[in-house]
């Protein structure tokens, strides 16, 4: 029997074959493709992912531990306070170096905005572990004569035994700080250590914890100042005063001290700010973390390379299947989508890995440290996305490579 086909029977079948020829590789597929491809070559994708994940992690972590490390400074300076001012003597006329009168201190005090003021004086007495040691034994330890208002001025704190109190200027006792403690082998004062200063014996009643507005007298015994010049036999200057005052009044302080401290020559007095010197070591440290964040970013770029490699060698060797996905009726641009979901996936895969790697490394770090841990949010965020720009980016020429390739050279293998 003869069947013909009539006009609207074949126009009814073109439809029909449009309707099915527009539906092909969807989006899903092409993802699904690019994703399956990558974890089908296992070794090779954990390979070109690592160096992005590598990139990754390093800026996750600088920027984590610059956070973290810019807490722990802004921790301490709260905790130590910004209102600390040091006066010491400046250089005089001609190139004599200028010296604080002795009751400079107590002119301090009397300032309305002050709160605490306490003079050190520097002394070359010589400072023993005990009297039958060596004289060249110093341990590059010195002797300092403080007054009984230091340890509240400088916010300090004792790791081992208790300010002297009422008994600093009479009686022979001293308190030694973190480092100078080290160096002489003292960990407690419950028996009453003693160390040799000058021609006297002295009894270590406290040991104090490191001073971080004040380090040198960190390496220090300190004594009271009428027991400084008992020993030396002399009167003698204030080398440094310490103030404290108001964080609202810091700045007007400033500008009286050195009136206050010499009438007649204010320009021979100094006055700082010990903190300073702590944000200055911030700016330092942003430095740094610049740098640290330049050679993250070198190590991202040879991610992207090695994914791009990774990517131009997938191509040549699927030529087949690029031709047979080509003759089934994929597109040049579903062939293009496909190889660079493939790379975006592997560039994913490395920033989540990258991101995790780099807060651990955070937490770690910092905990050893004793830091409180900050890990900026941004961080994460902008770590994943740049590994998804560089994966796109380093793919882009091997998808396009892919999608010039004609089905029947691909198939043949050309």
């Amino acid at each position: 029997m003869n069947h013909t086909i009539s006009p609207a029977d074949q126009v009814t079948d073109t439809e029909a074959i449009r309707h099915v020829a527009s539906s092909r590789f969807r989006f899903g597929d092409i993802l699904a493709a690019g994703v399956g491809s990558m974890t089908r070559r296992g070794a090779r994708s954990v390979l070109s992912a690592l160096g992005v994940s590598i990139g990754i992690a390093a800026l996750v972590a600088v920027l984590g531990l610059s956070d973290s490390s810019r807490a722990e400074l802004s921790d301490r300076l709260d905790r130590l306070g910004t209102n600390l001012l040091v006066v010491t003597a400046g250089q005089g006329f001609g190139t004599e170096t200028a010296s604080l009168d002795t009751d400079a201190a107590a002119r301090i005090s009397h300032i309305g905005a002050v709160n605490e003021a306490a003079a050190v004086i520097s002394t070359d007495l010589t400072l023993l572990r005990n009297e039958w040691m060596s004289t060249n034994d110093t341990r590059g330890l010195g002797v300092v004569g403080a007054d009984a208002t230091l340890l509240d001025t400088l916010n300090g704190t004792i790791a081992d035994g208790e300010w002297p109190g009422d008994h600093w200027s009479t009686a022979p006792v001293a308190v030694v700080g973190a480092e100078a403690a080290r160096r002489l082998g003292i960990t407690s004062v419950a028996d009453g250590p003693t160390v040799h200063v000058g021609n006297r014996d002295v009894t270590v009643v406290a040991i104090l914890d490191p001073l971080s507005l004040a380090e040198d007298l960190d390496r220090a015994v300190i004594v009271s100042r009428p027991m400084a010049e008992q020993i030396a036999a002399a009167d003698l200057s204030p080398t440094a005063i310490y103030i404290r005052t108001g964080a609202a009044t810091v700045d007007a302080v400033r500008g009286l001290l050195p009136a206050t401290v010499s009438p007649l020559a204010p320009e021979e007095v100094e006055v700082t700010r010990p903190s300073d010197a702590l944000s200055a070591k911030e700016s330092a440290e942003e430095t740094f973390t610049a740098l640290f964040l330049g050679l993250g970013a070198v190590a991202l770029l040879v991610g992207g390379i090695g994914i791009a490699n990774v990517m131009i060698i997938s191509v040549i060797e699927r030529r087949t299947e690029i031709g047979l996905r080509r003759a089934l009726g994929a597109r040049r641009r579903d062939i293009r989508r496909q190889f660079l979901s493939e790379s975006v996936a592997l560039g994913l895969a490395g920033g989540i890995a990258g991101v995790l790697m780099g807060s651990v490394a955070t937490v770690v770090f910092a905990r050893t440290q004793g830091w409180r841990v900050v890990i900026p949010p941004a961080a994460g965020v902008v770590g994943i996305v740049g590994a998804v720009l560089i994966g796109a980016i380093a793919g882009l020429y091997p998808a396009v490579r892919a999608a010039r390739l004609a089905p029947t050279d691909a198939l043949r293998g050309a």
